[in-house]
């Protein structure tokens, strides 16, 4: 029998997002409001390489407000590694306690 693990992760902390874009080398996140194709979404406004629209955490809700038309407007390796890298950063965060 096989077994299936997911993890969600929620973007909650501020520290841990800075930490992330640095350790990916992106630029600092900044509080504002970012538009998409969809409308316009506030939070944290991250810039990933080669995307159309910025990311947007919520910190509040823990969740992020993309669009990346399915990989057109942004390839999607480049958000996974940014929330792989926040994991790390908040876990380091969290050790440090």
């Amino acid at each position: 029998m096989s077994h299936i693990v997911t993890v969600q992760t929620e973007l909650r902390d501020p520290a841990a997002v800075r930490a992330a874009c640095r350790r990916r080398k992106l630029a600092e996140p900044m509080h504002g409001k970012a538009r998409l194709f969809s409308g316009e979404v506030a939070g944290l406004i991250v810039r990933l390489p080669n995307w159309r629209y910025a990311v947007v955490c919520d910190t509040d809700t823990g969740q992020l407000a993309y669009d990346n038309f399915s990989g057109r407007w942004g390839d999607q390796i480049h958000l996974d590694r940014f929330i792989q890298a926040y994991t790390v950063e908040k876990t380091r965060i969290e050790a440090r306690r």
